[in-house]
């Protein structure tokens, strides 16, 4: 496909790297040269430099042949202007990031009006994320399928777990845990393990079920299930402020420590629940003094990666508490994967993976659509969710006839609401979605899934 990315910023990069390891045709437009310049060194990228929200700028780009235009400049105004514009000259599909506050309430009008394919917020798909942490705080990682009703989830197997030394068959017949494990981190290895694939206490371990379900696991394992009451948020910016909203009717008392005495004005009024603290978070006897040792979570969610990663780090020292931590530049990931960072957040990668959703349900519009996609374990494993449509060549045969591509697993049936863990002699049928675990990445069709 032919896409077109306003803006070379985090946003702008991280899809560009990621629709081009796709192997779609990707251009980018920015106004600043040397931005530009940086990101055609770096990507096999064609770039235009100029006003995304120009006409000649675009018919330059190629938007009259493009099949996407994606704006993800630092204006919410500016990328609506480029995607009305795009949809004027080229009539192709238009996401634009829309990242205000002041526009959450309209934003379906906005996307109507505009005849946006979607809108994006960043901040907002982190500040949800931090929430479902939030309220399972034994995982460091949680995904939802089916609209909600299975999750697939990630953990520390701890020290002296009765899952160390176990085969993962054996959680099923001797745990009687009805859950599926899709996927073990160890070290920097992942593997899709086997049935005979024998577990170890620090394993990063990827499990889907119903939430039910992972409740009585994690009781059964040895998992502490802390129910979070109090959390303290570091930075004021606009992640913190959807989360706060998000939790305004639940009965978790947050505090919010913002260095910019305006800012902290500003969501004093907007945030009458929450208690907002003007002070330095990189200021020791702060924390102490606002209880950095009694607090159920802490999250760390300034603009600034490095420190972000250093409270992380001091409040590992401080406290026991849920640690969350916010990254910006994804180009950190192996770098920091042996730290003790709790629950990462990278709201680029969030929305990236929206979007490499839509695109490949859009490459493949009359199949199996791609429904949901997450990367489990980076660059390196994906669970997608299809939609069975009655030509999908696995109907009515038991998966144990099939002849699936290595590193790969079906990991959940949704049969109208009711959830399958997929056993041998279980089938597909339409209608069904599936839940795909796999190493193999692009894949487009439920059909891709067979050898």
């Amino acid at each position: 496909m032919k896409i077109i990315i306003v803006g070379c910023g985090k946003v702008g990069l991280t899809l560009s790297e990621q629709l081009n390891q796709e192997g779609h045709d990707i251009t980018v437009i920015d106004k600043d040269g040397k931005k530009l310049r940086s990101v055609t060194d770096l990507i096999d990228v064609m770039g235009v430099e100029g006003n995304g929200a120009m006409y000649q700028v675009q018919t330059e780009a190629g938007v009259q042949e493009a099949d996407l235009l994606i704006a993800t400049t630092e204006s919410d105004e500016l990328n609506m202007l480029c995607c009305l514009m795009a949809k004027k000259a080229g009539n192709c599909n238009t996401i634009a990031r829309i990242r205000n506050p002041e526009y959450r309430a309209e934003i379906r009008y906005l996307q109507e009006e505009l005849n946006l394919s979607m809108a994006i917020n960043p901040e907002l798909a982190a500040a949800t994320e931090i929430a479902r942490l939030l309220k399972f705080p034994s995982a460091i990682k949680i995904d939802t399928f089916a609209k909600g009703r299975v999750e697939l989830m990630k953990f520390i197997v701890p020290e002296q777990s009765v899952l160390h030394n176990r085969k993962v068959f054996e959680v099923v017949t001797k745990l009687k845990c009805n859950v599926l494990i899709c996927a073990v981190e160890r070290g920097s290895d992942v593997t899709i393990p086997s049935g005979n694939f024998q577990l170890k206490s620090g394993d990063k371990l990827s499990f889907i079920a119903a939430p039910e379900d992972a409740t009585s696991f994690f009781r059964r394992v040895g998992v502490e299930k802390n129910t979070i009451r109090s959390a303290l948020l570091i930075g004021g910016g606009k992640i913190t402020y959807y989360l706060a909203k998000m939790l305004e009717h639940t009965n978790i008392q947050l505090k919010i420590i913002e260095q910019n005495y305006e800012r902290c004005l500003e969501l004093s009024n907007s945030l009458p629940k929450a208690i907002i603290i003007n002070g330095d978070a990189s200021n020791q006897q702060l924390l102490l003094e606002e209880g950095i040792r009694q607090t159920d979570a802490f999250a760390s969610l300034t603009g600034f990666d490095e420190e972000n990663i250093m409270l992380t780090l001091y409040a590992t020292t401080m406290t026991k508490a849920k640690l969350i931590t916010k990254i910006n530049r994804i180009a950190f990931e192996d770098a920091i994967s042996h730290l003790n960072l709790g629950s990462i957040i990278y709201p680029k990668l969030l929305i990236a993976d929206r979007i490499v959703r839509y695109v490949r349900a859009m490459q493949n519009s009359l199949g199996s659509n791609v429904e949901t996609l997450y990367k489990i374990v980076a660059n390196k494993v994906e669970a997608l969710e299809f939609r069975v449509e009655n030509d999908a060549p696995l109907i009515g045969i038991t998966l144990e006839e099939l002849r699936f591509k290595d590193n790969l697993l079906i990991a959940c049936i949704n049969r109208q609401g009711t959830i399958i863990t997929p056993r041998g002699k279980d089938t597909i049928k339409e209608g069904d979605t599936v839940v795909v675990v796999t190493t193999h990445s692009g894949l487009k069709d439920l059909k891709d899934v067979l050898k």
